[in-house]
């Protein structure tokens, strides 16, 4: 269900409609994102949360009209990441873009929109793709299970060079390194791409680490 925005009635109370699905979308484990009646699913929660029914109609029709024409790409350091390893319980924070492919590669893959308390020794693989996670570097470390992989995706300082970026998601050289001193880095690049909104090419960081196996 993630995909493209088709041209079809994008008016921005639309599109705001269809993000608010997609990340509720994200927050799902696989078997609701993978379901046939997920619209239902939606609309029942919808309702639930105290919308008019007729409002929450409204909004599924306008889903049903942005439906994707074609899949997101999921982001190609993430796929490259996590190419050959064997699939296991994955986390993604952020807009819910990796979540599915993932789940598609077989991975007990589900999503969340901020950094919170993931437990201990919890999952396989946590991706962080432009969030704010530098005061949660220790809580991440702790839910990763031995051998576990943290994949990260932010700006470079320089990208916020005369344009405005939340500098929560704006790191400096070497800086996520740093963060995460107790795991074993597997890549670590700033290399020049398109970032987390608009087509122009910027600075980022790309970051893979793992934690030691007992």
């Amino acid at each position: 269900m993630f995909g493209v925005l088709t041209a079809l009635a994008q008016t921005p109370a639309d599109l705001y409609t269809y993000e608010e699905y997609r990340a509720w979308v994200a927050r799902q484990p696989v078997a609701v994102q993978q379901s046939a009646d997920i619209l239902d699913t939606y609309r029942a929660y919808l309702v639930g949360k105290g919308e008019d029914g007729a409002d929450a109609e409204s909004k599924i029709r306008v889903i049903r009209q942005q439906e994707p024409s074609e899949e997101v790409e999921p982001s190609a350091f993430v796929k490259e990441m996590v190419k050959g390893r064997t699939a296991g319980r994955a986390l993604e924070v952020g807009k819910g873009r990796n979540a599915p492919w993932l789940a598609r590669q077989g991975w007990n893959a589900q999503g969340v929109e901020q950094v919170v308390d993931f437990g201990v020794g919890r999952w396989d693989l946590i991706v962080l793709r432009y969030v704010d996670f530098r005061e949660q570097a220790g809580v991440i470390v702790k839910a990763l299970r031995p051998g576990g992989m943290v994949v990260v995706e932010a700006y470079h300082r320089d990208a916020a060079k005369g344009r405005a970026i939340d500098g929560g998601v704006v790191f400096d050289t070497a800086e996520v390194p740093g963060l995460f001193r107790d795991l074993r880095v597997v890549r670590y690049q700033e290399p020049m791409a398109v970032g987390d909104s608009g087509k122009k090419q910027v600075r980022v960081v790309q970051y893979c680490a793992e934690r030691p196996g007992e």
